[in-house]
């Protein structure tokens, strides 16, 4: 019957459409997992890559998800900018900034002093609502806006020695100049709580900002913000001491002192690196006996 025919047709047009998307769906399948494979940047030698992930855990195969709308985190205008461009016009404050926090992954090295950098990118992450969901070029990455300015947030995963292995590419990917590379780290010769923002300088016998000054080709004319950790007491070597928790005492007054450093970011993101060198080192000690 002709009912009978069309039926019959449709019924094997409907077969034929579920098995093109079968096999469009498997085929999919085997391109994203030889794609997750080949893009893995990480050495997965470790059980946990990076702190805090049970916090920050994203989708899977997140670099798979369709293209985010204009305007979205993900699809800020990070690489717009040339370097010659943005660095003939190092106040434009609609260019993007790379702010990187020095540490080591893994979770022994978590709440340790010399992992104070981290801390710091976690800190500006929840305070910009700036999820840290993105691996690239060795690093946990997170991109989002502080006001207006765009932003990338990285924690290299490289150990902090070789920081540099990050930060180098990183930079060169996305075309942010060393002017807008803001590097966080802790440091031995501030006393605890004290914050400062510098332009530039050298390593100060840190192994990570050694790193990062090497794959810069030796230049050192980007500004970093120093958070001070103070020395040991007694004969305790440097070393030892930078992978020792705070205590306890200095854990009641961390969060402040974290927050004041959110505060410096912002004002050097939103009003330029002259201002808030100019202004804010001059609030950056905090009182402890507050």
């Amino acid at each position: 019957m002709p009912g009978q025919g069309r039926l019959g047709r449709r019924g094997a047009i409907a077969a034929i459409n579920c098995g093109f998307r079968s096999f469009a769906v498997e085929g999919l399948r085997l391109w994203a997992l030889k794609h997750t494979m080949r893009m893995q940047p990480l050495q997965l030698a470790h059980t946990r890559p990076w702190t805090r992930l049970h916090r920050l855990r994203s989708p899977p195969l997140l670099h798979l998800l369709p293209p985010c709308s204009r305007g979205s985190p993900c699809s800020l205008p990070i690489r717009a900018a040339s370097s010659s461009s943005t660095s003939s016009s190092a106040s434009n404050r609609n260019s993007p900034w790379l702010i990187v926090g020095l540490g080591n992954p893994g979770i022994k090295f978590e709440g340790t002093r010399h992992n104070i950098g981290f801390d710091m990118i976690d800190a500006i992450a929840e305070a910009e609502n700036i999820p840290l969901r993105m691996i690239q070029h060795k690093s946990l990455l997170g991109k989002g806006y502080i006001g207006t300015t765009p932003v990338l947030l990285a924690k290299p995963q490289t150990y902090m020695n070789l920081s540099g292995e990050s930060v180098g590419p990183l930079s060169a990917y996305y075309k942010i100049p060393r002017e807008r590379v803001l590097a966080i780290f802790d440091d031995l010769d501030l006393q605890f709580a004290t914050l400062k923002l510098l332009p530039k300088g050298g390593h100060g016998g840190h192994n990570g900002m050694r790193s990062l000054i090497d794959h810069f080709g030796g230049k050192q004319d980007f500004p970093r913000l120093r958070f001070g950790i103070g020395r040991p007491a007694g004969s305790m070597p440097p070393s030892a001491y930078v992978l020792q928790k705070f205590s306890s005492k200095e854990i009641e007054e961390l969060d402040v002192v974290l927050q004041r450093g959110v505060e410096g970011v912002r004002l050097l993101t939103t009003q330029g690196l002259e201002k808030a060198v100019s202004t804010w080192n001059k609030k950056s000690k905090i009182d402890l006996a507050k």
